[in-house]
């Protein structure tokens, strides 16, 4: 798992590795000046102005003490106190529960959805998908391909259809064939467009009226690489709907990783998955101690940079 993390980040690693490399095999405390350089560093990897204010705060101290203190352990240790402890992992709390995937356009809902669907049903669980993007051309065929590899059923509609009513039959379907699970596909939408945003509080009223307490989970997924700007978008997607986890997708493609740290922080809400690559098995339980484990390793000087050159 560590290794599929350490991996998954390397893209955020290298935005800083070159300076780490270089101030790892210094002898002697760091200057004033390589913190300087390591703070520029920080906030280009967006780990966010806050969140480096500490990181930095914390590299001083242990410097300054001058008692042989691990820098790099120091800023491990405030990444996890920053992310907290390891998120409990979502429980099935009906059935079928209802599982809500929101965000913008282009986060990868559609392939988290097979990602999750192809999860659970290794974990021995009825799963249906509902293709509830109606709008986004090719939407509901490429979940449809994700089905047939899945060996899974799908309820979708006519494109253009009202994706309500799509619910309202997934629902009725996921009852008949007693499905532990519902995976609701949505169709990506600006945040700021106010009449977008009242068709998905439509499928929670539609939802909660079928079966109580649904939506049970709705999770909003966002590409790694929108960096800080996510928090805004997210901000607005918990007003509306009330999230209840974040799925953090693309992250072996970014070098905004550290932006993770700060959007969960901000927002209160638990990243519960993260995707590393594009196969089924590519999207990861979230770990907060293996984060940050990838991101400041626990390893002797010289191996980290010897890492850092291959």
């Amino acid at each position: 798992m560590l290794k599929r993390f350490w991996n998954g980040l390397e893209r955020t690693r290298n935005r800083f590795w070159e300076h780490l490399r270089t101030l790892l095999g210094k002898p002697g405390r760091l200057t004033d000046a390589d913190i300087e350089d390591l703070e520029e560093v920080l906030i280009g990897a967006d780990f966010g102005v806050g969140l480096t204010f500490r990181l930095i705060e914390q590299i001083r101290s242990v410097e300054k003490a001058g008692s042989g203190g691990d820098w790099m352990a120091a800023a491990r240790s405030v990444v996890l106190e920053e992310l907290g402890p390891k998120p409990q992992m979502p429980t099935m709390q009906a059935t079928p529960t209802v599982v809500f995937l929101v965000g913008v356009n282009g986060a990868g809902k559609t392939t988290t959805a097979a990602k999750l669907a192809w999860r659970y049903k290794n974990e021995g669980k009825a799963v249906l998908l509902a293709a509830c993007d109606t709008f986004r051309a090719g939407a509901i065929e490429q979940l449809r391909v994700w089905r047939e590899r899945l060996g899974i059923s799908m309820v979708e509609g006519a494109y253009r259809a009202d994706p309500a009513s799509v619910l309202f039959e997934a629902i009725a379907k996921a009852r008949e064939e007693r499905s532990d699970m519902l995976i609701v596909d949505t169709a990506g939408r600006l945040h700021t467009k106010r009449n977008l945003m009242a068709e998905l509080e439509k499928m929670v009223r539609v939802a909660g009226r079928a079966v109580p307490g649904a939506p049970h989970h709705t999770w909003l997924v966002l590409d790694a690489n929108t960096g800080g700007n996510a928090i805004q978008q997210a901000r607005q997607f918990h007003q509306s709907l009330g999230l209840t986890g974040l799925i953090v997708t693309k992250m072996d493609g970014t070098s905004k990783g550290g932006a993770l740290v700060s959007i969960q922080k901000e927002l209160g809400l638990p990243v519960l998955w993260i995707g590393l690559g594009e196969a089924f098995e590519d999207l990861e339980a979230f770990d907060p101690q293996q984060f940050a484990e990838a991101l400041f390793p626990t390893m002797e000087k010289e191996s980290v940079r010897d890492a850092a050159v291959d």
